[in-house]
């Protein structure tokens, strides 16, 4: 059985879990249609548990723990144990009501990555947003919300920011093109701010911003906005984030994980070094 680090969150000890159930399945040449049929479910709701996109039943978990042998009590207890701490609420749950389903998934998976590369075009990447920054993206984008939902929006936007904060985070690595910096959100006011925020903020060693500088023209990740994170457990794969208006992808196969990498790869090579960054946000600084 797979050991989960001791610090992981939910989120991704529901995909581990789902994995090491993958693994049992196969090894005793069970396919999804079966193994549902035993837990009085689909080959669809096995899907769903092996991608560790739902919470699991201690008793559906038991039930095909039996049905692919593994009898011994040391290896069902530490498996049960892993059910008890994926099924735990995150920190992000008391934001239920503001936060969409689709998205409560990335928000684990942000708090336990390794590693986190993003490229975002429209706007400043969240985990780097001022307050009043955030306020003003949020309100533009919150048609018929309340000023307490927005609020309650702005609060869980900072809370994910804490996982930036002392030694245990992950490396963030953002490139922002350059149009995110010189649209005007909130006023020159509120701009200033948040660019001066990200002067400050790259001298923690675990961020490193680039630009996508207008002069470069066309370039590889005109399609748009992602993320990729890399997780400390080797059993965990690598996730590709997609953001759409209203849902997103979470990508995970090799071949999609390795051509977005690739287009990463090339958006780094051709943007501003970490002292052109500053640089350019000085000049933009000034002419706002």
């Amino acid at each position: 059985m797979v050991q989960s680090q001791p610090a992981a969150g939910p989120t991704a000890l529901r995909i581990l879990l789902g994995t090491q159930l993958r693994r049992l399945r196969e090894a005793r040449g069970i396919t999804r249609d079966e193994a549902g049929h035993l837990i009085r479910g689909s080959e669809s709701k096995i899907s769903r548990m092996e991608l560790g996109r739902v919470s699991f039943k201690e008793r559906d978990v038991a039930d095909l723990l039996t049905y692919y042998g593994v009898e011994e009590d040391d290896a069902r207890r530490a498996v049960m144990d892993l059910v008890d701490r994926a099924n735990e609420p995150g920190w992000w749950h008391r934001f239920n009501d503001v936060l969409p389903g689709w998205f409560q998934a990335y928000v684990g998976l942000e708090e336990c990555a390794e590693r986190i590369r993003t490229y975002e075009v429209q706007f400043v990447p969240g985990l780097l947003q001022t307050k009043e920054y955030a306020r003003a993206v949020i309100t533009a984008g919150a048609v018929g919300s309340t000023p307490e939902q927005i609020a309650h929006r702005v609060d869980l936007r900072l809370e994910r920011q804490r996982v930036l904060e002392g030694g245990g985070g992950p490396m963030f690595w953002a490139v922002i093109d350059e149009a995110a910096l010189r649209r005007p959100i909130g006023g020159a006011e509120v701009m200033r701010g948040q660019l001066q925020h990200l002067v400050e903020l790259m001298s923690q060693t675990n961020i490193t911003i680039q630009v996508m500088p207008f002069s470069f023209g066309g370039h590889a990740a005109e399609g748009g906005a992602f993320s990729i994170l890399r997780f400390n457990d080797p059993e965990l794969p690598d996730i590709v984030y997609v953001e759409q208006l209203a849902s997103a992808l979470y990508l995970d196969k090799r071949d999609e994980v390795d051509r977005y990498g690739a287009v990463m790869e090339r958006l780094c090579a051709v943007s501003t070094t970490p002292a052109e960054t500053v640089d350019l946000l000085e000049k933009i600084m000034q002419e706002l």
